[in-house]
């Protein structure tokens, strides 16, 4: 094997990543799969992670659906159970599921506030911990979280959202402060304006299709695909010297002035 291909290959390695049904979740699993992980992918859309995991069987790549509630703790066990007993080790951990609902400050739900922190903070932050110990137990590991350009940037309409991406990306820090006499590591995500489900209404309209083009440095939104080298990169040995860090891949959004 070429020196860069022992680097990033992830040939032995077991990786779990939630929301991976479709979208962004969806492209990391293929690529972790691609560098040679066995990647369990885990989402509440059943039929989809069905869709999903058959695809990639025909493509000859290891993965194993698990369709489940990760806010239910009952799922998280099972999710737990399932991997000591197919692998007996997990290696990298990507909390990617996330939701999101946009309402005015002053009427935002106390219900789709709630489900965003269960989703978006509270279920990562659990997970984290139960593989967390696992990859301390078994030598070390790497946790990413997906967070977004909303942890650093205030967009309107959207508190909740803001507001758990914020505090992921600080649970992250704490992470990393916590397990790294562990060897293991953890670090951000942020993804820009990306092309999935969650942004088909903006990606859709022509104006706002062309406002978030034009306010990237590169011209264009984000493909899921865009995800591959830095996903793999964080579960590799190519990163082992990286840990809470916040690396945002968003086609230089965050640098733009004017």
């Amino acid at each position: 094997m070429s020196y860069l291909g022992k680097l990033f290959s992830l040939e032995g390695k077991v990786a779990i990543v939630t929301g991976a049904a479709r979208g962004n979740g969806k492209a990391i699993s293929e690529a972790l799969c691609r560098a040679g992980a066995n990647v369990v992918i885990v989402d509440l859309l059943e039929a989809e992670l069905a869709e999903t995991a058959s695809l990639f069987r025909t493509e000859g790549l290891r993965a194993i659906p698990f369709a489940a509630d990760i806010i239910e703790e009952s799922a998280r066990e099972k999710l737990a159970d399932l991997v000591k007993r197919e692998f007996g080790k997990v290696d990298a951990l990507f909390n990617n599921a996330g939701v999101s609902w946009s309402h005015q400050l002053f009427s935002y739900p106390d219900a789709d506030w709630e489900k965003t922190y269960r989703v978006n903070l509270y279920a990562p932050y659990k997970l984290s911990t139960i593989f967390g110990k696992m990859m301390a137990d078994s030598g070390g590991g790497s946790i990413v979280n997906i967070t977004s350009l909303n942890a650093e940037l205030a967009f309107p309409d959207n508190p909740a959202y803001m507001a758990f991406k914020g505090a992921l990306r600080q649970l992250t820090k704490s992470l990393a402060l916590d397990l790294g006499r562990f060897r293991v590591r953890a670090n951000n995500i942020g993804p820009g304006y990306f092309e999935t489900n969650m942004t088909s209404q903006s990606f859709n309209d022509p104006a706002k299709h062309k406002q978030r083009s034009d306010r990237t440095v590169l011209g264009r939104w984000g493909k899921p695909e865009d995800l591959a080298g830095i996903a793999i990169f964080l579960a590799s040995d190519a990163s082992a010297y990286v840990t809470g860090q916040d690396i945002y891949v968003d086609g230089g959004w965050m640098i733009k002035g004017l």
